[in-house]
């Protein structure tokens, strides 16, 4: 069950970027099994107010180990999470103990036209430490002429003693508006967390 705050402020930007965050929506997780974020409910806007939309994922804690943190997006205000997607995924690991550390493509979680839940961090530790971190960004979702594209940048506890930091993108590939976004893990719920929408003015 997931409980909710809505709370309106504005953020500076650094200098150059283009704008300031303006904060739509607060959904902490406890013991949920997604959260979604539906244009026009519960104060979430999601539509052609902004041009970009940011969701920042703070301690992201879930009830599985090694359950992958995912979204998908909806243009049916969430009747179904279903948006085609071609994707990409990236990380960067590193052990606790420094043994081991690569950069590596993963082509098992990144997507060809593909309905499924995207992966943005693979494999999350649920010890009673271990949680994920991080942002998507959302590019002009209510857009009917161009596709729907978005970039993930999460750091995250792999399971086994690693920090790894995680880089998926791609699109979806519709030009009906996108209208509602729900994340939720790969196995288990969401045992807590929060996530919070904002607004680029």
């Amino acid at each position: 069950m997931a409980t909710y705050q809505n709370s309106r402020y504005n953020m500076a930007l650094p200098s150059g970027s283009g704008g300031n965050l303006v904060l739509i929506k607060t959904l902490t997780a406890s013991s949920s099994a997604t959260l979604s974020f539906v244009d026009g409910a519960s104060d979430v806007v999601l539509d052609n107010t902004y041009r970009t939309y940011m969701f920042r994922f703070i301690n992201i804690h879930p009830a599985t180990d090694s359950a992958d943190f995912t979204f998908n997006m909806s243009a049916d205000t969430g009747s179904n999470y279903n948006v085609t997607k071609t994707t990409t995924y990236f990380d960067a690991i590193h052990a606790e103990n420094g043994t081991d550390s690569s950069v590596n493509y993963n082509a098992s979680r990144d997507m060809a036209q593909s309905t499924a839940f995207q992966i943005i961090a693979r494999e999350c530790g649920n010890g009673n430490d271990e949680s994920t971190s991080g942002e998507l960004y959302l590019f002009s979702p209510s857009s009917t002429t161009f596709l729907k594209h978005f970039i993930a940048n999460t750091q995250f506890y792999y399971s086994g003693n690693y920090s790894m930091n995680g880089f998926g993108a791609g699109y979806g590939n519709t030009t009906s508006a996108v209208d509602a976004v729900q994340f939720k893990m790969s196995s288990g719920n969401i045992d807590s967390g929060t996530i919070k929408l904002y607004g680029i003015a």
